[in-house]
């Protein structure tokens, strides 16, 4: 509600460690655009930053954005999550208008110029097509969010839960996730599968 969506992010990690890969965690070093209550659902009167909630995940090994160089890494991952639709860009507030958050365009711009895959779970497929617009995606079935990926300038194809849709031609590779009902465990099969599909195409 107010981070990266836990399960698409820790089974991310599991996927890549899996399949015997590393991994770096980043995050923006800025205050999230909300706090919630995840038992209650409410906003709270707090102020947080994304670099130190984030490092929770990351078991305190966590790195400011601003510090990710594309030419040292493989593969970018995105997972989703109610708080990526706040905080990453403003989708949550704006829909189809959403504005991306300037150091998140600015990696996702150089991972793509190199040509290097671009992993994105749940929401977060929305955001690529903010930043990108040519390129083709999977958010599910969802109408509403197919109509404003479609507004962005997308392609959309619907999809069942843990397939993934991958734009070869664009190296952008996208799975449903909680867009869908799911399971934890069908998180970890959509984030096994599309490490897999990346990792085919690197």
């Amino acid at each position: 509600m107010d981070g990266s969506e836990i399960h698409e992010a820790v089974m991310t990690l599991l996927a890549i460690d899996r399949n015997d890969c590393s991994y770096t965690i980043f995050a923006p070093d800025k205050p999230q655009r909300s706090v919630v209550n995840h038992a209650t659902k409410e906003n709270m009167n707090e102020t947080r930053n994304m670099l130190v909630e984030a490092a929770r995940i990351a078991r305190g090994d966590i790195h400011p954005i601003s510090e990710y160089d594309p030419t040292h890494f493989d593969a970018l991952v995105f997972p989703g999550g109610f708080g990526a639709a706040k905080n990453l860009f403003t989708y949550a507030f704006d829909g189809a208008k959403a504005k991306v958050d300037p150091d998140i365009a600015k990696i996702i711009k150089e991972t793509h110029k190199l040509r290097k895959p671009i992993g994105a779970l749940c929401i977060a497929p929305v955001l690529l097509a903010c930043v990108l617009h040519n390129i083709t995606i999977t958010v599910g079935t969802d109408k509403q969010t197919i109509s404003d990926v479609e507004q962005m300038g997308a392609t959309h194809i619907n999809t069942n839960q843990t397939e993934v849709i991958a734009d070869k031609e664009n190296m952008i590779f996208s799975t449903p996730c909680y867009m869908l009902p799911a399971t934890i465990a069908d998180i970890a099969d959509c984030a096994e599968n599309l490490i897999e599909a990346i990792l085919e195409n690197l």
